[in-house]
């Protein structure tokens, strides 16, 4: 009686997780939440895309401390390469500002980079449900999202949305 109830209780868990819908929009908050660019401006979300209106974006979510980040830089100059045409969007989750832009400097980050002052537990790392990075999104021309979640860059659907 008890393995049956768990199965059960396993069961619905797993109809619970299937049901949740994947976001296609980002909330206002995630819109709002702020970025400092490589001058040292700060930005929001919005003005990012609003910047990249009517181009397919890949937003990579990383930091130079991520052995796995760091693992994946050579995926990423593949994807780029074979993706020219997409602008490529690289939100840090590196703890200073100048950790962040050594690090740019040294795995050659290539694209549009953005330190995420937030963190984490901010609004933008929230509403994406940030548990793990590198983390891989694609948006369309309008800047809805395609792709909400990929941690590898050669992922078959990554590749697949773009």
């Amino acid at each position: 009686m008890k393995i049956k109830f768990m199965v059960i209780l396993f069961l619905s868990v797993l109809s619970c997780k299937a049901q949740e819908e994947t976001p296609i929009v980002f909330s206002e908050a995630a819109l709002n939440d702020t970025f400092v660019t490589l001058e040292g401006t700060t930005t929001t979300f919005k003005a990012i895309l609003e910047a990249n209106r009517g181009k397919m974006i890949v937003v990579d979510v990383w930091a130079s401390w991520c052995s796995d980040c760091i693992k994946g830089m050579p995926k990423v100059n593949a994807l780029q390469k074979a993706n020219p045409n997409a602008t490529y969007i690289f939100l840090s989750l590196d703890k200073t500002q100048d950790a962040w832009k050594k690090g740019i400097k040294k795995y050659k980050v290539n694209g549009q980079n953005y330190f995420m002052q937030s963190g984490w537990k901010g609004s933008f790392g929230e509403f994406i449900k940030l548990d793990w990075i590198p983390r891989y999104m694609v948006m369309d021309e309008n800047g809805n999202i395609k792709l909400f979640k990929a941690i590898e860059a050669d992922d078959e659907n990554l590749k697949n949305t773009l």
